[in-house]
């Protein structure tokens, strides 16, 4: 079968007695890195038995076949270089190949970045939409965000430390600068850090440089009780002021959780104004 491990993430009292049973009787370990694999495996005292077979996003689509022709005989157990495999992390294709032809897949629970850092944000636990990393071009970004602006779950973001300035003052430009938030940075390590506050202050707070693993939390969009007659006046203020009909109703849509298909349909029936009503 496909064993699905998660390593730790920081801490190696982290890993849990079953995942090093399963590193040491592993015939095949299908690793995201086999130098930070076998780094692990070292750390960890276990001794080095296991074929250990590179796994990573520039190989995953043609190797995919070969792990699973491998479990149908042995045991391979599949890990990325922290936390659970196939979130954000290689693996979806393994998974996805095993299912089709009928292979067991089964999975060693554990730690999980995107779990910690929405544990201890102190925002809204019960519903979350984990969106991964932030587009790194500008116009990917802002229609990214455009998109989840009105979006009620607690969202979960991966990010880099040279980007993490960047990224919150994009959020706090597209969700508002007083939009609850948290970065969590190196969790479970010895200089682990969760720091609390409006988008804009933490903003503020990452332009000095940032460093290590970092997780950023965002609160939801609030409830509003914008009426359809307002938002419609909002649509039309800004096509008057120039702004494109499909791009006024979309923007104006997401920030009041309405819909962009019905604020078009009405602005069309309420006829023009200045601007490209046509859309």
């Amino acid at each position: 079968m496909i064993l699905l491990a998660a390593t730790p993430i920081g801490n190696l009292g982290d890993a849990s007695p079953r995942l090093r049973e399963a590193l040491a009787d592993a015939e095949v370990i299908a690793a995201e890195d086999t130098r930070r694999t076998a780094q692990l495996l070292a750390l960890l005292g276990i001794p080095r038995r296991a074929e250990l077979v590179a796994l990573h996003d520039h190989n995953e689509r043609t190797r995919a076949a070969e792990l699973v022709d491998r479990a149908a005989t042995a045991e391979v157990v599949l890990v990325s270089d922290a936390g659970m495999p196939t979130v954000s992390d290689p693996g979806f294709r393994v998974v996805q190949l095993a299912a089709e032809r009928g292979v067991r897949v089964s999975v060693i629970p554990g730690p999980s970045a995107v779990i910690a850092a929405l544990a201890v944000a102190g925002l809204p636990t019960d519903r979350f939409a984990f969106e991964g990393f932030l587009p790194r071009k500008k116009g990917e970004l802002a229609r990214f965000l455009a998109e989840l602006r009105s979006e009620r779950r607690t969202m979960v973001f991966f990010e880099s430390p040279a980007r993490t300035a960047g990224s919150l003052r994009a959020l706090a430009d597209a969700f508002g600068s007083d939009r609850p938030a948290a970065v969590c940075r190196e969790l479970t390590k010895l200089h682990e850090e969760v720091r609390r506050g409006p988008l804009d202050e933490l903003a503020a707070w990452a332009e000095d440089g940032v460093r290590g693993e970092i997780v950023l939390v965002v609160g939801g969009a609030p409830e509003t009780s914008v009426s359809a007659a307002d938002a419609l006046a909002e649509v039309r203020r800004r096509v008057a002021s120039g702004d494109r009909l499909k791009d006024a109703a979309r923007e104006v849509a997401a920030a009041t959780g309405g819909s962009a298909r019905e604020l078009y349909a009405a602005a069309i029936a309420a006829g023009p104004g200045r601007g490209d009503a046509s859309g």
